[in-house]
């Protein structure tokens, strides 16, 4: 498994609303800049014919049509807000095209959570074929799926928690507000980090642009692109001001690294 080439896919890099943002006609909504154009935060992880989500977003059908993905194999969850989990049910079409059920891992609570919300889903008693078929697995420490090492990385959240996840030399810390100690030990020697990087001023539950410039700057990765951008954040004037190896995210991207577990 040396040397596993892995290629990330941002299907969306938006904050709660999307953007454009219903009903605003400020100059980033009003743009036609295709950077503009944000669908809710999600990731698409690839490698020898498996797809692993992080996070099914409120926009998951739009986004599997746009990036063609005919599988999903594994879903990781962040965290239960909505942006991130009510695309749930747009797994259903991956269980009629494969035949089989699909793990989902996340928190034992955020679990929990998704078996209160959606509970159609996990009813024994619904017929199969109007609902996703899912496998829920808790994360509690650092697991394989399909050969990969996947290590869950605490984050706070504002008054709650979320979940990053590490692959090898890539990391994935969307909705945060700060990163404790330990996850910050974990991140040691990444090479590629995707961080919060909401808007430029503060914000309660979100990295601001300046607090993730300054965490990415500890954390030393050579590439860190933000991500969960508002509508305060227009790439066509700010993408230009990120500091060396800094860029913003945008829907479509793509990023490529090797995995080697040795």
């Amino acid at each position: 498994m040396s040397g596993r080439r892995i290629t990330v896919t941002i299907l969306g890099s938006g904050t709660s609303t999307g953007v454009p943002v219903p009903a605003c006609s400020c100059p980033v909504c009003s743009s036609p800049a295709p950077q503009n154009q944000r669908t809710r935060c999600s990731i698409l992880v690839s490698f020898a014919g498996r797809n692993i989500l992080i996070d099914t977003s409120t926009d998951l059908r739009q986004q599997a049509l746009r990036e063609k993905i005919t599988r999903v194999d594994a879903v990781l969850y962040t965290h239960t807000h909505a942006d991130h989990v009510n695309g749930i049910d747009d797994l259903r079409p991956f269980n009629l095209a494969s035949g089989e059920a699909i793990p989902i891992h996340g928190s034992r609570e955020d679990l929990e959570v998704l078996r209160r919300v959606f509970a159609y889903i996990f009813d024994d008693g619904d017929e199969p074929g109007y609902r996703p078929r899912l496998q829920p697995h808790v994360v509690a420490d650092v697991f394989t799926l399909f050969g990969l090492e996947i290590t869950p990385l605490p984050l706070l959240h504002g008054p709650g928690r979320s979940l990053g996840y590490r692959i090898g030399p890539f990391a994935y810390l969307t909705d945060c507000s700060s990163i404790p100690e330990t996850t910050l030990a974990d991140l040691a020697g990444i090479e590629i980090l995707i961080i919060d990087g909401l808007r430029f001023k503060p914000h309660a539950s979100h990295l601001n642009i300046p607090q993730a410039l300054a965490l990415a700057e500890r954390i030393g990765a050579r590439r860190t692109i933000l991500t969960h951008l508002s509508h305060d954040v227009d790439y066509s004037r700010h993408a230009r001001l990120m500091p060396v190896g800094t860029e913003l995210a945008y829907d479509g991207q793509r990023l490529v690294f090797q995995y080697d577990p040795t």
